[in-house]
């Protein structure tokens, strides 16, 4: 329909205190306590690792997972992402293991990676997020601090293909997060030198 125009994205900025130092203490602990199930330390990773909402981790599914040999791809954009050794064995184990509470369905036949209690359905937005806040994730604030650290550290285009996200929802947060791409790219040239040609010491 060539008369309707999209609706203009609103976006308030980070929800809450950006805090790094949470964001990497809670994903060594979920990569390393093997008491909490594998679906919610999986769910909370992709959060707050790759600032994937509830509503996109609620409808991943198998096909959007692809194991060859050692190596485990996830989409949740156009471009699929390489998950580190110790995400992709998790995310391995889920696929092999993943049942919901409903008694008909199998592994074999529901496609959600994250099933849920009725029959072909997947754990429900407000269910994922009730896990993740059980297990101490906070999932506004901690995806603020994942797309803030990111967007720092990656140009927009690349942020939005990997993470599924609307262009320029990816520009505003490189905006928010001071992760001018240019700037990033002198200042790691900048670095580069400084290592090969070292300035005297006083």
């Amino acid at each position: 329909m060539p008369t309707v125009s999209p609706a203009a994205l609103r976006w308030t900025g980070p929800q809450g205190t950006i805090d790094s130092e949470k964001r990497w203490a809670d994903a060594r602990r979920l990569l390393n306590d093997d008491t909490l199930p594998t679906a919610d330390r999986v769910a909370g990773l992709l959060l707050i690792l790759y600032a994937q909402k509830i509503s996109t981790i609620s409808r991943l599914t198998v096909d959007d997972v692809v194991i060859t040999g050692d190596t485990v791809v996830i989409a949740f954009g156009t471009s699929p992402v390489t998950l580190p050794s110790p995400l992709a064995a998790l995310v391995r184990e889920l696929v092999a293991t993943r049942r919901g509470k409903a008694k008909i369905g199998t592994p074999d036949d529901v496609p959600w990676l994250f099933p849920g209690g009725q029959p072909g359905r997947p754990l429900s937005d407000s269910q994922i997020g009730m896990r993740l806040h059980k297990i101490g994730i906070r999932p506004q604030q901690d995806r603020s601090t994942a797309l803030f650290t990111l967007a720092a550290e990656l140009p927009a285009a690349i942020l939005a293909r990997m993470l599924g996200i609307h262009i320029q929802v990816a520009v505003q947060w490189q905006k928010a997060s001071a992760g001018d791409w240019a700037a990033y790219a002198a200042d790691v040239a900048q670095r580069t030198h400084d290592q090969h040609h070292p300035k005297a010491q006083p």
